[in-house]
């Protein structure tokens, strides 16, 4: 399996012999070579977040209702029911992850979730949206409790919905005590006044769009299907259980609470082409302003760049030679 430096060796030589820039033809030739391979249609969903050092805005690493622009440029074209999808994200709003799998499922039948190392939260639920999903021994997922942004004395903060009904409830006991109410009237002051309700439906509307993705894909057919599905979305969602939201499931985790998984390293070629194609597009994070890269197998590819609204690539893939293992 070429390694992250054997990845960075070829792109090297690929640049000595003339080709500026190597990145995109390196990381196209790997997905060309996993479609050739599968005969699945294949889409990369990758995003810097990862790299260390990176210095980016959240909103251009998080899956947006932009990215519905992006699919539509890479699935065009595209034919047959079965598409493999390989996400790296650290997820997102889960009301543009719901719009990004029903315009999947509108294109393809049958998508399998391929996971080289992280797609966590809003990712997580649109793994859950497959009807299987692969995964490495590093591989990870991770909670699905939602995170509001709340504009605080201090700046804006990143909370989890359940700590905030949970901080409620606290306040609630402890503010029966006339000598606790001044400590906590400060901190009850910063919330708006929907702001338990907001909390509420956001927990439940990741818990039910993962629920229902579960019973009408991965579970169809199946006579629990209702009840398995049910029972993944609120664990997954439950805040109390995992007590952060950056939390990794690892794969032997993500089986035992019921997921369809398959072992990524059960096919050595497969596993070498995805972790070639992953490794490539790392080295294309660090080397660019490319902080997202939506990408078919044909080299069609819509990115986001830091300080750039976007660019638009395309091209047919270049000339297919395997790898040396």
């Amino acid at each position: 399996m070429p390694t992250w430096g054997e990845i960075l060796k070829e792109l090297q030589d690929t640049k000595t012999q003339g080709i500026d820039p190597p990145f995109d033809a390196v990381r196209r030739k790997y997905l060309a070579l996993l479609n050739k391979k599968t005969g699945r249609n294949t889409i990369i969903y990758f995003t810097k977040w990862t790299q260390p050092g990176a210095s980016v805005n959240p909103d251009m690493l998080s899956i947006n209702d932009e990215d519905i622009q992006g699919l539509m440029e890479v699935i065009h074209g595209l034919e047959g029911p079965a598409l493999d999808l390989i996400i790296h994200s650290p997820g997102g709003s889960a009301e543009a992850t719901e719009a990004f799998v029903s315009y999947l499922r509108t294109k393809f039948d049958d998508i399998r979730v391929i996971i080289p190392q992280a797609a966590m939260s809003a990712a997580t639920m649109l793994a859950c949206a497959s009807n299987k999903i692969v995964m490495g021994k590093h591989s990870s997922i991770g909670p699905i409790d939602p995170q509001l942004i709340l504009q605080t004395q201090v700046g804006p903060q990143i909370v989890p919905a359940q700590a905030i009904l949970d901080q409620f409830e606290l306040a609630k006991e402890e503010c029966q005590d006339p000598k606790k109410l001044g400590s906590w009237l400060p901190i009850l002051g910063q919330y708006g006044p929907a702001l338990l309700i907001q909390c509420k439906n956001a927990i439940g509307l990741s818990e039910q769009l993962v629920s229902e993705w579960l019973e009408t894909y991965m579970f169809a057919g199946d006579t629990d299907a209702k009840q398995r599905s049910a029972k993944i979305a609120t664990f997954l969602s439950n805040h109390k259980e995992f007590k952060t939201h950056g939390r990794h499931i690892n794969r032997d985790k993500a089986k035992e609470i019921g997921l369809i998984i398959e072992d990524l390293e059960e096919d050595q070629e497969l596993q070498d082409l995805v972790l070639s194609i992953f490794h490539s597009s790392t080295h294309t994070f660090g080397a660019t302003s490319a902080v997202k890269i939506i990408e078919n197998h044909k080299g069609k590819a819509f990115m986001k760049q830091q300080q750039m609204v976007l660019v638009q690539q395309g091209g047919p893939p270049p000339n297919l030679k395997k790898p040396k293992s």
